[in-house]
């Protein structure tokens, strides 16, 4: 357990917020701790070694990503118009895409089903996550949905002397209805994932937890970061340094400077673990130190799904 939550532990929030804290990290460990959901959500092990982007890019743009293992890159869809010319959509960024991603893959895995429904059930989880669905907000999901719909994307997966290169739409089939809340607008009632990404997804799950995912659901790196150590502590068996080259890689294509990068990504670390206790991290000049850690949801918890895949 980290230093913030035994502290919680001993003091409680409110002297613990006088202490010399980042509010920020103590409200995320402090509302964690707190938390009775133990819902687990899933994503493929691809997105836990890569990621989206941040902010928005151009609508036409191509985003690629290289770090040691895994190459991605994603291509926007496109969307035809009344004069046939058909409009880039753009690819997917920010929170808002992530969570929507996590609840395809959760939702598809939980009930071994490509089928997904969005509309309601969608509202339903993202309430749960405090999201607010009204507005700009509703707008916000509404674009991610459509764009991940539409982008296509490529994972290449480099494993010892081996390389695997896998192309695929996240989304076979989508179906579109009206949304009141916009006049004129679309929005994405049911979704189908690939059969190719479904089956990644059944082979290759990371369990994480949505009360986790709840605390950080407004800080697209916190989320990418936690998902990686989700995807990589428990698998060690002994220390590993990663560099800040590779980090820079994987996290930092919205940061040019190292010096900006390394400050905000050790931020972002202690954010992610104030939600993760069980993790075991270091950071010096050289990079991150992952050290063997047990991971953010049992083997018990996540018993039921694997049997259900299994049959």
């Amino acid at each position: 357990m980290g230093e913030v939550h035994k502290l919680l532990e001993l003091y409680g929030k409110p002297k613990v917020l006088q202490m010399d804290l980042d509010r920020q990290i103590v409200d995320a460990a402090a509302g964690y701790m707190g938390s009775e959901d133990g819902e687990v959500g899933y994503l493929y092990s691809g997105w836990a070694q890569s990621s989206l982007p941040h902010k928005r890019i151009a609508d036409d743009a191509v985003w690629q990503v290289r770090t040691d293992h895994v190459s991605l890159m994603v291509q926007p869809g496109f969307r035809p118009t009344a004069t046939g010319d058909a409009i880039p959509v753009g690819v997917p960024y920010g929170s808002r895409a992530r969570l929507i991603f996590l609840y395809l893959q959760s939702e598809a895995l939980k009930s071994n089903s490509r089928e997904v429904p969005l509309g309601k059930s969608l509202h339903a989880w993202l309430k749960r996550l405090d999201i607010s669905v009204g507005g700009t907000s509703m707008a916000a999901v509404r674009d991610q949905a459509e764009r991940i719909s539409r982008c296509r994307m490529s994972f290449q997966i480099k494993q010892g002397s081996r390389t695997g290169l896998v192309n695929q739409n996240v989304l076979d089939a989508s179906m579109f209805v009206e949304d009141d809340s916009a006049q004129g607008a679309l929005f994405i009632e049911t979704a189908k994932l690939s059969e190719l990404f479904f089956d990644q997804l059944k082979r290759h799950p990371v369990p994480v937890e949505e009360s986790a995912v709840k605390q950080i659901a407004n800080n697209s790196l916190a989320i990418d970061v936690y998902c990686w150590l989700a995807y990589r502590l428990h698998s060690l068996s002994e220390p590993k340094l990663v560099t800040w080259k590779s980090l820079h890689l994987q996290f930092g294509r919205g940061s040019r400077r190292m010096d900006h990068f390394r400050a905000y990504f050790r931020k972002v670390l202690e954010l992610s673990m104030a939600v993760y206790p069980g993790a075991q991290v270091a950071t010096d000049e050289r990079g991150v130190t992952l050290m063997p850690s047990r991971p953010p949801v049992s083997a018990r918890s996540t018993l039921s799904t694997t049997r259900k895949l299994r049959a």
